[in-house]
């Protein structure tokens, strides 16, 4: 008799499945957690929903989707929706502000043009909350402005350090991005 390990029932004959990565030895009970990892005969069958490996034709194809987004130089790294997103610039509040001052609005003015709820330009301006995409766009169109970051170049420019004397891990650690 061996012990599941997943539960830790005793069994006398384990299953063999992929769960989150990991090969495990499990009862009859708890292999439906994972992906029954076969024999070289039938590796070529379909998986199952829980399946974590991905196949060398879907990784291709995900790849090939994410066109110009895909880091390039040999890297075999998987696109994801994060790569696709832009960036907000660190000082979006002083950018929002300061367009709608040089714009001649007030707060309310600029909130009844959005169709937006002058609280919420309020607490934009003052850094207390992100504007979703859809508030974004309005915003960069009514007010000609771009709040997205152009490039990862802020974190190499951070020299670190801090007022009280102590050090973190960010000023002892050199990022390799």
């Amino acid at each position: 008799m061996v012990q599941c390990e997943m539960c830790g029932k005793e069994t006398s004959d384990p299953n063999r499945v992929k769960i989150e990565g990991a090969e495990l030895d499990v009862c009859d009970e708890c292999t439906d957690f994972g992906t029954e990892v076969k024999t070289q005969d039938s590796a070529s069958s379909a998986s199952t929903k829980y399946s974590t490996s991905s196949s060398s034709s879907s990784s291709s194809a995900s790849s090939s989707s994410a066109g110009s987004s895909a880091s390039s130089g040999g890297s075999s790294r998987r696109t994801d929706m994060f790569d696709d997103m832009d960036e907000l610039v660190q000082d979006y509040d002083d950018v929002i502000r300061d367009a709608r001052e040089r714009a001649g609005l007030s707060q309310e003015a600029l909130a009844k043009d959005l169709n937006l709820k002058a609280s919420l330009i309020r607490k934009l301006e003052h850094g207390d909350t992100l504007p979703s995409d859809d508030v974004r766009q309005k915003l960069e169109s009514k007010l000609d402005i771009d709040l997205s970051a152009a490039g990862g170049t802020d974190d190499a420019d951070w020299d670190g350090g801090s007022s009280t004397g102590e050090y973190t891990l960010g000023d002892v650690v050199e990022r390799k991005d």
